[in-house]
């Protein structure tokens, strides 16, 4: 049985196993993306029934399985990460629910039913998320003291990974399921999977192996230190959901209106899912925008601590579905608008996630007990598990037994901006409460 180092090496170079994260990442995200980007679409004018007859969703019922599927990858990560700190450890977790990932994006490419797609989501849902919480945490664990500098360098080359990969699969796989249909669609974004997942088992020579905690970890979670951490960031969680059930509808509702746009912009025609590139491309620039100018500018008038940051994110999504509101508005009375209105509510919505998402990633981390950092992690996606259940939820009620819906049309949009209004308001009385106990860091920018 081939014996892997369980602890770093003093070194002053990158560590050797960085390359095969990387490259695994900016594969895997691709998969996901690409296949995600499709998803409505083809639930909407694709699918098809066991006699290969059309049997294509409305557009309530795509709703409801999207973000039930998007509800599920983002529960499974709390399971990754008790069977990786716990069980099996990080290496094993990742390379065994790659290949349960890989098997579903087959069935997708394969069946494309509603069989088929029942168990093909489920299977990534397991895949896709169980490995979340594991990656980023397998990263930290290939440094030591020595190199620990480096690591804020491959943080930000891991992140550009992921958007690199979601920029481009974003464009191409619309393109794929236009020009040779679903199976092509599916299968490509399956193929990048399975080269993630080789590429990362290239590397298992190179990576330092953190054996898990077993017992250690259940009485670490157990403790009353670690359930006071889990408790009181429940509550902000609770908040920060209804920011994700509004984000996550980037890629349903908005790809949906999309298809009655003018979609022509910068001299080309864009496909409905394509519009979603702009999202990875935005957060390349905001984030060195708001880390290097907005943030500092700020900071010289108030205390931006990050519970204003993501207060401040809440009330900012806000016009983002009113722009889109107001948009819809204008294809209910038989108009149709550009796509320029779905660019200028992109722009408010992923500044919103960079202060809302990326900074409620550096508080939890920041908020966690020492032994609970990677535990802490895969519980901050259980909000966007909730967030995609409200979405999910609100789709389900808005359907009369007779066809016709409760909301509709800009009423539908308009209903979420007032849900976040009164989160923003909310979430703002509750954060001049919230005080760090002892043993927390309190963060400030």
């Amino acid at each position: 049985m081939t014996k892997y180092n369980t602890a770093p090496t003093p070194s002053k170079y990158m560590p050797k196993g960085i390359p095969y994260i990387i490259g695994n990442e900016a594969a895997e995200r691709f998969s996901f993306y690409g296949m995600r980007t499709i998803l409505v679409i083809f639930m909407t004018k694709y699918l098809m029934d066991q006699n290969g007859i059309s049997d294509v969703m409305s557009r309530e019922e795509a709703l409801t399985w999207y973000h039930l599927f998007s509800s599920g990858v983002y529960f499974t990560p709390i399971l990754g990460a008790i069977l990786s700190d716990g069980i099996l450890g990080k290496y094993k977790t990742i390379i065994s629910l790659s290949v349960v990932y890989c098997l579903g994006h087959l069935v997708l490419s394969l069946d494309d039913t509603r069989m088929g797609l029942s168990i093909g989501l489920s299977l990534i849902a397991m895949g896709s998320g169980g490995i979340k919480p594991c990656v980023s945490a397998h990263v930290g664990d290939q440094f030591g003291k020595t190199n620990s500098y480096l690591l804020e360098k491959v943080f930000s080359w891991f992140y550009f990974s992921i958007n690199f990969g979601a920029f481009l699969s974003t464009l191409a796989t619309p393109l794929l399921l236009e020009k040779y249909g679903p199976n092509v669609a599916f299968g490509i974004p399956g193929l990048l999977m399975l080269i993630a997942t080789y590429v990362f088992w290239l590397g298992r020579d190179k990576f330092i192996h953190i054996p898990p905690g077993r017992m250690k970890f259940v009485k670490e979670i157990a403790s009353k230190q670690g359930l006071n951490a889990l408790a009181r960031l429940t509550i902000i969680y609770l908040f920060v959901s209804i920011f994700w059930a509004l984000y996550d509808q980037t890629g349903s509702s908005w790809v949906l209106q999309a298809d009655q746009m003018n979609r022509t912009w910068l001299g080309i025609t864009w496909l409905p899912s394509q519009i979603q590139a702009v999202n990875p491309i935005l957060i390349l620039i905001f984030i060195p925008l708001f880390n290097y100018a907005v943030f500092p500018l700020v900071s010289k008038r108030i205390d931006l601590t990050p519970l204003r940051k993501i207060g401040f994110g809440l009330f900012l999504t806000i016009p983002s579905f009113l722009i889109i509101g107001y948009a819809q508005s204008l294809i209910d009375v038989g108009l149709v608008p550009g796509i320029y209105w779905q660019i200028i509510a992109y722009g408010f919505i992923t500044a919103a996630e960079v202060l809302v998402s990326i900074t409620c990633l550096e508080f939890s981390y920041s908020q966690a007990p020492r032994t609970m950092k990677s535990i802490i992690m895969s519980y901050f996606f259980l909000s966007l598990a909730l967030g995609n259940l409200v979405t999910a939820g609100v789709n389900i009620f808005i359907q009369n037994p007779d066809g016709s819906l409760k909301i509709e049309g800009a009423n539908y949009y308009y209903f979420f901006a007032c849900l976040m209004l009164l989160t923003a308001i909310l979430f703002t009385i509750f954060s001049r409460c919230y005080k760090p106990t002892s043993y927390y860091q309190k963060e400030v920018s």
